[in-house]
């Protein structure tokens, strides 16, 4: 009998031993996928800005009038711009075109034919002084979603390139910096072999161009401070702030170093929140955009928005008008946006 119950007590400590050690595994292997996450999703350098943000400079009081101006044209004066609405995407290209070549670029055009009507990817660059072989691509989609007139989608980013064109024809980086305003982001010909960007990403890479980054401007001037404005997929809500008065920089695991380059560069230069995740692609919203193109290539690329429908209420609807941007705060961005640039360019 005392041998017995000896015999059990020695079964029940081995027992528990087994679980403890099993229960120290997990929590092991817990922890290690938690220093993943943190080192390879959710670690960024420097610190998102916080406090009051200062009073505009003379120079970016400019380029909010010329923001605007852009958008005005882009969302109100032409309104609805796609497959559909056919004219009123050939009238943003002529506009695209006619502003760049004002300021001093030769515009390379990209034409490719979808049922018999042609669609045009513009392309400027600034060639560098040292490393002209190296670019960096700054792009943005200039059609619009079924009848929105798109001034937050995409009207702020097609802008953001189209101003910092502007402004880089007046620097001389080490390396090539290259901007473009691309056709048919939006459906039908999301992530399809006719989207714009997708198209102009297999050329380069028949030629083998040297991408070594890509920047797409996406959908960037909605901000909110109230709580739970901002959402996330999946269980990124645990890991990132509720109010969304930032903006983002996310991209691919393959893209982190770009990403951790550049938002750094924009922490250093801008008094603006900032929030940036290296994410895999297949998380939702990850590549909703023309960096979804540019992976397909190999390339490293990220986009750089204010979340788009994990923010903006009016994404994808009549509703995404001109009087929903902050142009004090997308000016913000673009300002800092010419010294991300700058870093990564030098």
């Amino acid at each position: 009998m005392g041998e017995s119950l000896n015999r059990k007590k020695v079964s029940i400590r081995l027992a528990s031993k087994a679980a403890m050690i099993r229960l120290a595994i997990l929590l092991a292997i817990l922890m290690i996928g938690l220093l993943w996450l943190w080192s390879m999703v959710l670690w960024m350098p420097g610190a998102s800005y916080q406090g009051p943000l200062p009073p505009l400079q003379p120079a970016e009081i400019t380029l909010e009038n010329l923001l605007q101006q852009d958008i005005q044209k882009i969302a109100v004066d032409i309104g609805p711009r796609n497959a559909n609405q056919y004219d009123q995407l050939n009238a943003t290209k002529t506009f695209l075109e006619t502003a760049l070549g004002q300021s001093g670029y030769q515009v390379t055009e990209q034409a490719y034919t979808i049922d018999d009507k042609t669609y045009y990817n513009l392309a400027v660059e600034k060639k560098g002084t040292e490393l002209p072989n190296e670019v960096i691509i700054v792009g943005a989609h200039y059609d619009s979603v079924f009848a929105s007139i798109g001034a937050n989608d995409n009207g702020t980013g097609v802008a953001a390139t189209l101003e910092l064109a502007k402004i880089f024809a007046k620097k001389s980086p080490k390396r090539t910096v290259r901007f473009i305003e691309f056709t048919n982001e939006e459906p039908p010909f999301f992530w399809t072999e006719n989207m714009g960007s997708l198209v102009y990403a297999k050329q380069i890479d028949l030629q083998q161009e040297k991408i070594v980054a890509m920047l797409s401007l996406e959908t960037m001037g909605y901000f909110s401070d109230v709580p739970g404005s901002q959402q996330y997929p999946s269980i990124l809500n645990w890991f990132y702030p509720n109010q969304g008065n930032f903006i983002t920089f996310v991209g691919n695991l393959q893209s982190r170093n770009l990403i951790r380059k550049s938002i750094a560069s924009f922490r250093r230069h801008a008094q603006f929140p900032s929030e940036g995740a290296c994410l895999p692609a297949w998380i939702p919203g990850v590549g909703w955009s023309d960096q979804w193109s540019f992976w397909q290539q190999g390339y490293p690329g990220i986009m750089i928005t204010d979340t788009a429908p994990f923010r903006y209420p009016y994404y994808h609807t009549i509703d995404d008008t001109f009087d929903k941007i902050d142009f004090e705060k997308l000016t913000r961005i673009v300002s800092g946006l010419v010294e991300v640039i700058s870093d990564l360019a030098n």
